[in-house]
């Protein structure tokens, strides 16, 4: 049976000072409700409906929620109005309907699956998730029966000196049935102070119908929520800590584990050894074997088996390093392909460029691929070797097993197996040097 996952998103981050709307804001280098998205996929929701606010700042939500539905929701009135604007999609599914929140992007989809189990399995009306952090402070107490089930929920300035002791909180996300939900979402009166249709009074109508609501529990670090700046710093290292011990556990070695900061979407091989200091933008895969040493930067790049990569590498999007390959010292690529075996050991610059297998690249090494105008492909075939400090005027190719003279500028394909020099020649004026020092320092005197 189809299952409906509501993210309310329609937050202005207002708090975080900033033009950006909160749930658009990053964490491990991707927008935080595309974390949620991701969690609701993979716990089996079939159908997704982010709600957006209605500013033009909201308009890349479409992009970053796809393929699924972004509505609006044009006046703020509310938790559970919010959620009411997913009333369409709330009406079409028969099985199960969660409500999450934009901006407690860290639930998991274990943690999503464990809370439509447990309704299930405690018979329950609704499902909500608490949690025990380690200062309750001042999030609303979830208030047990005897049974064990959920009494109700109890916002700290109203609470009683007992119920501020209950250590068990309310992390604000209900699952149940979709028909039930929306009866509830509907019934929701707007009779307090601020006038606004809160989503935890569902509890109450839950009860009202003689029903039992569940709690399921999540761990502290799930359910961060995020209103300020400290608070998004707080939610990236959380989630670090959750990748970091991923990777490990999937087989990579991080030598130092705290100074490595991975992307949520990056993929690390079983022996990858990455060593302090190593920082992975969105879109990276590294091979089994492979070894990024310190200080290096890979974004939305490939790293083939048993590569070495840094220390100091740069590695842009479109990087692709073959197995066995070498990126060295100050070597930066971008939309390049580094066949396998091949070596950039120094201080080079690879733009737009096909090297082919086993190639050697000199240091200080660059292909010249923009003319101010448009950008121009470099092709370096296999076993070919570039002398240090040449310049290659791309588009270019040299051919297999080619030598470039070292300080050579190619302007010009290079034939397979040909040594290619493309500069001055070397001339030499015996005793110039003692004769321009002392005309310089005549000047200088007189």
């Amino acid at each position: 049976m189809d299952q409906l996952a509501i993210i309310l998103a329609a937050g202005l981050g207002t708090r975080l000072r900033s033009a950006v709307p909160k749930p658009l804001h990053r964490l491990g280098g991707r927008p935080m409700v595309r974390l949620l998205l991701d969690a609701c996929e993979a716990a089996g929701f079939s159908r997704i409906v982010v709600v957006a606010g209605p500013e033009p700042s909201f308009a890349p939500m479409r992009e970053v929620a796809a393929p699924h539905a972004v509505v609006v929701q044009a006046d703020r009135l509310g938790t559970a109005h919010a959620a009411l604007m997913a009333d369409e999609a709330l009406a079409a599914t028969g099985g199960e309907a969660i409500i999450l929140y934009g901006d407690v992007p860290l639930v998991s989809a274990a943690t999503l699956a464990a809370m439509v189990r447990r309704r299930a399995e405690a018979g329950a009306g609704l499902a909500l998730l608490g949690f025990t952090p380690s200062d309750p402070a001042q999030y609303g107490r979830v208030v047990l029966g005897p049974d064990g089930s959920v009494d109700r929920i109890i916002e700290f300035n109203d609470a009683t000196a007992a119920e501020r002791a209950i250590g068990l909180c309310n992390a604000g996300l209900f699952c149940a049935p979709a028909a039930d939900m929306r009866r509830w979402l509907k019934a929701v009166g707007n009779a307090n102070a601020k006038g606004e249709y809160y989503l935890t009074d569902i509890v109450a109508l839950a009860r009202a119908d003689g029903l039992t609501v569940a709690v399921a529990e999540a761990p502290a670090d799930e359910v961060l929520g995020i209103n300020s700046r400290a608070e998004l710093a707080a939610a990236e290292a959380a989630l670090q800590r959750r990748l970091r011990a991923a990777a490990m556990a999937g087989g990579a070695t991080l030598v130092a584990p705290e100074t490595v900061f991975l992307a949520a979407d990056t993929v690390l091989g079983t022996d990858v050894t990455i060593h302090p200091h190593v920082v992975f933008g969105p879109g990276v895969r590294v091979a089994s074997g492979a070894t990024v040493l310190s200080f290096s930067h890979l974004e939305g790049a490939q790293v083939g088996e048993g590569a070495t990569v840094g220390p100091y590498a740069r590695l842009r999007p479109g990087a692709d390093v073959g197995a066995g390959a070498h990126v060295g010292n100050f070597v930066e690529l971008k939309n390049t392909t580094l066949g396998p075996g091949a070596k950039a050991n120094h201080l080079s610059y690879l733009g737009d460029a096909t090297i082919g297998r086993g190639a050697n690249i000199g240091a200080g090494t660059i292909t010249c691929n923009y003319d101010g105008v448009g950008k121009h492909r470099t092709v370096i075939g296999a076993s070919a070797f570039i002398g240090s400090n040449t310049a290659l005027v791309a588009p270019v190719t040299v051919g297999e097993g080619a030598i470039v003279a070292a300080g050579s500028t190619i302007t010009e394909d290079v034939t397979a197996d040909a040594l290619a020099l493309a500069r001055a020649r070397q001339t030499e004026k015996p005793g110039h040097a003692a004769r321009f020092r002392a005309a310089a320092k005549a000047r200088k005197e007189g």
